[in-house]
């Protein structure tokens, strides 16, 4: 094991490899193709299903399954991906617990859903392990769209843009794409180098390039972008983390929560990974869970996860504070930072219980610590941006905003629920609306 000279107590190597390797294995071990006709065949097929209202990209899951249950698993994933060029990772991170199985008549019934999320994966891996690509490109346009970030929402337009023939440029400031995908989702969540497979077999498609080390208001502009190309989609995501704003947040030991997710999925050796004895996560949402669990799968002896209000006001969903719980995290509600004590790096948390109005009760606890994970939210960075609303891009309709020819959308745009999911509709949505523009369907 070896410790850190700036921080007592955070460490690597804490574990065996062969505990690396089980703990951070595949969260939902994929389907054989028996378990998958199992599975499908507990779908009544309804005419009028729930589900497809509730999935926000709108798959028709019962044909696909009913593709499954037929053996013709490659149809199936045709019917996901025509809706969902990424149903390969949402089938992986989805929260179809609280999407697509929560209204599954199965669950209603019986309180056991079709497992939609898993017979999704099975599809569209069976299809995309072969090396095919489902669709091809129109004629050429002669039109063409820079796409600024290569997260879901970018990626997604860009596919959409390229098999309806325009010339598509994807400009990211990171050295990979994927967004968050690649940078901000437990690895337990998408084991194998899955994030990288499914975008190169995404780019495959054809017409789309894609430029490294190009973020908005430093190496390009978004004047400058409009001069160049026909119409621009900005998928930026969110940059910015917000800070702990008490005594001694900035003390040696507290960490940003997405640095320390992307940290891991970045990372050749996990052994090679710092994490705490006694760490502490502050959140409440899918981000604080995944930094909370992963902590501990990687070693950590003491996992808090710290919440301002009560279990049901976390955006993370209940399958995911159970699986956290599962894994060993403690989790305290109804409570908020006050202080970071320690002398140069965080020793102790002091939190303040808070009644439901966030009022304080005067009642203080303090959580031993030597690694704090910020999970508080996330923010939109850059200064070359349309008109703001509520700290994100103001959009209406199919992404338009208040820049003629400027489309956005996914989590740095107004009006999304942050899910990869959700951008990913919002990037396919806004290619079509973009389409109609630059055709002179639609004004």
């Amino acid at each position: 094991m070896t410790q850190s000279p700036f921080t007592p107590g955070v460490a690597a190597g804490r574990l065996d490899a062969a505990d690396y390797v089980e703990n951070l294995s595949d969260l939902h071990p994929a389907l054989d193709a028996h378990e998958a006709l199992v599975a499908a065949d507990r779908c009544y097929f309804c005419h009028d299903a729930p589900c497809i209202t509730a999935c926000p990209t709108d798959i028709d899951i019962p044909l696909f399954i009913r593709q499954i249950a037929t053996g013709t698993p490659d149809a199936a994933a045709k019917t996901i991906l025509a809706q969902n060029i990424m149903g390969g990772m949402c089938a992986r991170v989805c929260p179809t617990e609280t999407l697509c199985e929560e209204v599954c008549v199965r669950e209603v019934a019986e309180g056991k859903p079709v497992l939609i999320g898993q017979l999704q994966r099975y599809a569209t891996d069976h299809l995309q392990e072969k090396g095919v690509h489902p669709f091809g490109r129109a004629a050429p346009t002669g039109k063409t769209v820079a796409v600024v970030g290569a997260g879901p929402a970018g990626l997604a337009c860009a596919h959409r843009l390229a098999m309806l023939g325009h010339e598509v440029t994807v400009m990211d400031a990171r050295a990979r794409p994927g967004g968050l995908n690649e940078y901000g989702i437990a690895a337990y969540k998408t084991t194998g180098g899955f994030a990288q497979a499914e975008v190169e077999w995404l780019l495959s498609i054809g017409g789309i390039s894609v430029e490294h080390g190009k973020a908005l208001g430093r190496e390009v502009t978004l004047d400058g972008l409009e001069s160049e190309f026909d119409a621009v989609f900005l998928g930026l995501g969110l940059g910015g983390v917000n800070g702990l704003a008490v005594d001694g947040g900035d003390r040696d030991g507290v960490l940003n929560a997405v640095d320390f997710i992307a940290d891991l999925r970045q990372a050749d050796d996990v052994a090679t990974l710092q994490v705490g004895r006694d760490v502490v996560v502050i959140g409440g949402g899918m981000t604080a869970v995944d930094a909370a669990v992963q902590a501990k799968l990687l070693g950590a002896l003491n996992v808090t996860l710290a919440y301002r209000r009560g279990r049901d006001r976390m955006n993370a969903s209940v399958f995911e504070q159970d699986l956290a719980a599962s894994k060993g995290v403690r989790i305290m509600t109804h409570v908020v930072p006050r202080a970071l004590h320690g002398n140069g790096s965080v020793r102790e948390v002091e939190f303040e219980y808070v009644n439901a109005d966030m009022s304080g009760t005067g009642q203080t606890v303090r959580i031993a610590a030597d690694q704090v994970l910020r999970a508080i939210g996330q923010t939109l960075e850059g200064d070359d941006l349309p008109r703001l609303e509520g700290g994100k891009i103001a959009v209406m309709g199919a992404g338009r905003t208040s820049v003629a020819g400027v489309w956005a959308g996914g989590d740095c745009a107004s009006g999304g629920d942050d899910l990869t999911v959700t951008a990913v509709a919002e990037g396919r949505d806004a290619a079509m609306d973009i389409h109609d523009v630059l055709m002179g369907v639609a004004g």
